[in-house]
């Protein structure tokens, strides 16, 4: 049995933008484990993934060195036996650990001076590969072979256990059609369509029967509230874990996301979903599902990929105005 460690990513959506990887890394070699050393914060995900047999807890703040602890933390790896460990982050950081670990196959991309630590270092074309989840699952092959396509898509599947048990968790009821907004993005405010715009749609939602629910992070609390006293909006924000989320999102009938970790689950959920993009491209990561409509302004501006509008002007989302949203979810959701 072949033993394959991940370097996870530290953002949610990334480590869900992974999974077609690892389904990859399960085809080809039938019978193998593959554990997954990633941030905290995404073990929900990740204990989601069929095809991870267990997270691994990445101790290491962004951007922070802690060389000894690396070393102590890939000590503790030897154990493990591991045939190969596959690097996703481009960080020198990120390859010390396995290195540390004596794995005897590191892949990764060159990156970050890593010629020394990944000793399978491959050179990335990004105009071969530009999406992110394609880059990811190149380093599923051997050095020299093209990915499959069509490339499958994440894929989720919850179950009624576990949607009941946060129904119940969280004292909510089906008594309605449901729809959830997602307001808030880890990266910055430039993805962030505007409160006021969220809470004009959540009126226009309400009116026609449905229950809106706010989900996010406990950083997105103060976004969500200003949108739930300006709508019958329910703010769940902070209430929830990641496995709570994956619950709520596979029983929406409608889901609206800025691009964020909760946009990709939604798409892998298979759920109806608008993407709303600003300053982010779904040139490079866009929701993998054909129930996943993008919407966004083609300004000469956008995508700039920065955390605050480097104009002031945030034209990305303001003039992404609700009206041209409403249209879409009409013809999704087939109401007038």
């Amino acid at each position: 049995m072949k033993k394959i460690l991940v370097i996870g990513p530290s953002w949610v959506g990334d480590c869900m933008l992974m999974q077609p990887m690892l389904m990859r890394l399960k085809q080809r070699h039938t019978d193998c484990r593959i554990d997954v050393l990633a941030p905290a914060w995404t073990a929900g995900l990740l204990d989601a993934l069929p095809e991870v047999n267990q997270s691994i807890v990445n101790p290491f703040p962004h951007g922070t060195l802690q060389l000894k602890a690396r070393y102590r933390l890939g000590v503790e790896l030897r154990a493990a036996h591991y045939d190969q460990v596959i690097v996703l982050p481009n960080s020198l950081k990120s390859a010390l650990t396995p290195f540390f670990a004596r794995i005897p196959l590191r892949t990764g991309f060159v990156g970050e001076m890593r010629h020394g630590l990944l000793n399978d270092a491959r050179k990335l074309d990004k105009s071969e590969l530009p999406l992110m989840v394609e880059r990811f699952a190149q380093l599923a092959e051997e050095r020299d072979a093209k990915i499959p396509r069509p490339l499958a898509n994440p894929q989720l599947s919850i179950s009624t256990n576990q949607v009941d048990a946060t129904l119940i968790k969280l004292s909510l009821s089906l008594a309605q059609p449901v729809a959830i907004f997602c307001p808030g993005a880890e990266y910055g405010p430039a993805k962030r369509w505007p409160g006021s715009y969220f809470a004009d749609i959540a009126n226009r939602l309400h009116a026609k029967g449905y229950a809106i629910w706010l989900i996010g992070s406990a950083k997105d609390h103060g976004i969500a509230e200003k949108i739930a006293s300006n709508s019958p909006a329910l703010n769940l924000c902070g209430q929830t874990d990641l496995s709570d989320a994956l619950a709520l999102l596979s029983i929406a009938q409608l889901v609206i996301s800025n691009d964020s970790g909760l946009m990709h689950l939604a798409a892998a959920l298979d759920r109806p979903l608008i993407a709303l993009f600003g300053s982010s491209s779904p040139q490079f990561t866009p929701p993998l599902s054909s129930a996943a409509a993008i919407v966004k302004l083609d300004l000469e501006c956008s995508p700039c990929f920065k955390r605050v509008c480097p104009l002031g002007h945030f034209n990305c989302m303001n003039q992404l105005t609700p009206e041209l949203v409403w249209e879409k979810i009409q013809r999704i959701l087939r109401i007038t």
